[in-house]
């Protein structure tokens, strides 16, 4: 008798390793509490936001590019009721595609709220009734939700979260946005391309924490450039609607003074925590940690050996692709394999214009290890393709190993930073060097060739067009 694995959470984590296991021969039932599969990205997160930004940058090009290619359109004017729809019907595509999935490799699938009644028994609550499993191994995969603290006041009318903030039924005006990580950038620069007046209010004296400094800085340059204002170092201390008006009050903390921003919307974008509600671990005597995430070892397995977890409920990066290549990683693991899964080298991308995105470790991690290392950059405005497509904004950044030349850490921002990104982290799964990244003949024109640019100034200062 094959063996039963059960579930919990149809998100990419979760649905990615139940089709693993269906390949490896495993008896598969997956548990989701919502009746659409895809979890927060498919649903509320990753692909819906992808869509508007999508809708939002061609909106933004038709006013302010189209006409210096020799497109004349006339006066540019979106419909946002029809952005929301084609969003929506994204999602559903989407969906769609992972419900397909699941018949295909003969998965069963159970809608309702599950709970542990033991280590080997799950319970499963549904609309009508109440079902028992029995399971081999089960893997949690219950994803993340927003983290707003009970002072924000988040209600869903206007002070709200992403969640919200991809389905409003009005174009906001003014929106103020809580919070400058990757979410509230996002989401703030879809509506300040359709004109909305975008205010980012962040504790931190920078923008997108953890990330490369330099890029950070560069891209919140290009934000500035579309109209979002930021205020940073700033403590919010309170934020209140009063009828369709929001409210925000921080403190200035150089001085301790008090100040106050008005807005149709109030977007809370500081951050997810991992969800683990009704799921009562108690049952199997399993605690969380300090910060709500369910304990690991380098197998993603909890301490009860036959109950593992994966994602956004475990350490590290709130990111679907890391979900996904856990859910994999756990399946094989499960049939027996060796699996690995390099956490260091999980990729980062905020999907703004230009995008940015990082592989590997940055500066600051680097010289707080006392890691030497060198740098390479090279500007995009000095591509030729960067300049055709009148996408000059940003560059690419190398920091290698001052002694050995293996490259450490890739940093970029500008156009298509999320697919170029991916060039690095291959290479660094193989420890390559900045010398064998220069060394690739790269296609001309491209955007990539940044990468062999950057790459050579890292080797010895041989930027070719620099």
């Amino acid at each position: 008798m094959s063996m039963k694995v059960v579930i919990i959470g149809a998100g990419p984590g979760g649905y990615v390793s139940a089709i693993r296991c269906a390949q490896l021969g495993m008896q598969v039932t997956i548990i989701e509490k919502y009746k659409s599969l895809g979890g927060t990205c498919l649903n509320v997160g990753c692909i819906p936001s992808k869509a508007l930004l999508d809708s939002s940058e061609h909106y933004h090009q038709a006013i302010h590019q189209f006409a210096s290619h020799g497109i004349e359109v006339g006066k540019a004017k979106f419909d946002f009721a029809k952005m929301i729809s084609r969003k929506e019907d994204v999602i559903m595509q989407n969906t769609k595609g992972i419900e397909y999935l699941m018949k295909k490799n003969k998965i069963e699938v159970i809608n309702g709220l599950a709970s542990f009644i033991s280590d080997h028994k799950i319970k499963v609550s549904g609309n009508t009734s109440v079902t028992e499993i029995d399971f081999d191994y089960c893997v949690i995969a219950t994803g993340s939700k927003p983290n707003i603290p009970p002072s924000f006041n988040y209600n869903k009318d206007r002070i709200i979260s992403s969640t919200e903030a991809l389905s409003l039924t009005e174009f906001p005006k003014e929106l103020i946005i809580v919070g400058a990580g990757v979410i509230g950038l996002e989401l703030g620069s879809v509506y300040a391309r359709l004109g909305a007046k975008v205010t980012v209010i962040e504790y931190l004296d920078r923008i997108l924490p953890g990330m490369d400094l330099d890029c950070a800085k560069e891209l919140q340059k290009t934000l500035k450039g579309i109209g979002i204002e930021f205020i940073l170092g700033q403590s919010v201390q309170s934020v209140i609607q009063n009828k369709k008006r929001i409210q925000l009050v921080y403190k200035d903390k150089s001085n301790d003074s008090d100040h106050q921003l008005e807005a149709d919307y109030c977007l809370v974008a500081i951050g997810r925590k991992a969800y683990t509600d009704g799921l009562e671990l108690n049952q199997i005597d399993l605690q969380l940690d300090e910060k709500g995430r369910i304990p690991v070892n380098e197998n993603c397995q909890t301490k009860v050996k036959n109950i593992f977890a994966i994602g956004d409920v475990i350490h590290g990066p709130m990111l679907a692709h890391k979900a996904e290549e856990e859910g994999v990683f756990v399946a094989e693991y499960l049939s027996g394999q060796k699996p690995k899964l390099n956490h260091n080298l999980i990729p980062g991308v905020v999907y703004t214009w230009p995008e940015m995105a990082s592989v590997g470790m940055t500066e600051e991690s680097l010289k707080e290890k006392n890691i030497k290392y060198k740098i390479g950059k090279f500007p995009f405005k000095a591509l030729g393709r960067a300049r055709a497509s009148m996408d000059m904004d940003g560059f690419v950044k190398i920091l290698a190993d001052a002694d050995s030349d293996e490259i450490l850490g890739v940093h970029i921002v500008g156009a298509r930073a999320a697919d170029l990104i991916m060039e690095a982290a291959a290479l660094m799964e193989f420890k390559s060097t900045a010398e064998d990244m220069s060394r690739i003949c790269h296609p001309h024109p491209t955007f990539s060739e940044g990468l062999k640019e950057a790459a050579l100034d890292a080797t010895g200062k041989r930027a070719i067009h620099m």
